[in-house]
């Protein structure tokens, strides 16, 4: 089992970084492998839908992106983690999501997504449901913890005062590995669910 984590924090052991240390904890004591890749300061473009991924099978501007689309291939589960900024999550974390999942061709079907917040005090919610909405669109299942996913502090270092927060994140993480090891055996017994031919309209037609 494999997790790929994103930290779209620009600072590197902030307050993101607390609240995924907890789950790295929990998925190390899983047997589960993770990776925690720090986007959040790196140059990161957004997408300018020329499309021209569907024909070079990765984007078109060759950078952090297309080096994480094999991790995330790979991985059994992705979580992405951002700190809020005016109740939305890091302009950079989502400028790698839009490219990530729209350049990427490879079914992410069954894939466990979670997503974490970190804030001083409000917008929890509503970053927190800006990143699920990258997990539903594709048919990856998101793994719940026992309230939202949503770690406070301001100052560096202050998560560690959110107990709850972290606990939540620690029950995420638990029940994150066991989806991902659910869906493995599922995979074996019955393979994954079958899809329909894609029917795309618009409101006019």
């Amino acid at each position: 089992m494999k997790v790929l984590i994103l930290n779209g924090s620009p600072r590197v052991g902030g307050n993101t970084s607390i609240a995924l240390d907890e789950m790295v904890k929990v998925f190390e004591a899983e047997g589960v492998e993770a990776e925690v890749c720090q986007i959040g300061s790196k140059n990161i473009r957004g997408c300018i839908a020329c499309n021209k991924c569907a024909e070079l099978g990765h984007c078109v501007f060759n950078d952090t992106v297309n080096e994480l689309a094999p991790k995330f291939e790979e991985a059994d589960g992705l979580v992405i983690a951002s700190p809020v900024y005016y109740a939305s999550a890091n302009a950079t974390l989502v400028a790698c999501l839009d490219r990530l999942f729209y350049s990427t061709g490879f079914d992410k079907t069954m894939k466990v997504g979670a997503s974490v917040v970190v804030a001083r005090r409000g917008g929890c919610s509503a970053t927190f449901d800006e990143l699920n909405k990258y997990f539903t669109i594709t048919g990856m299942p998101v793994a719940s913890s026992q309230y939202w996913n949503s770690v406070h502090g301001r100052q560096a270092g202050e998560a560690k005062q959110d107990l709850e927060g972290l606990q939540t994140v620690r029950a995420l993480a638990r029940n994150m590995s066991f989806l991902m090891k659910s869906i493995a055996l599922g995979k074996e017994k019955y393979g994954i669910p079958e899809k329909e031919p894609r029917v795309a309209t618009h409101f006019i037609r």
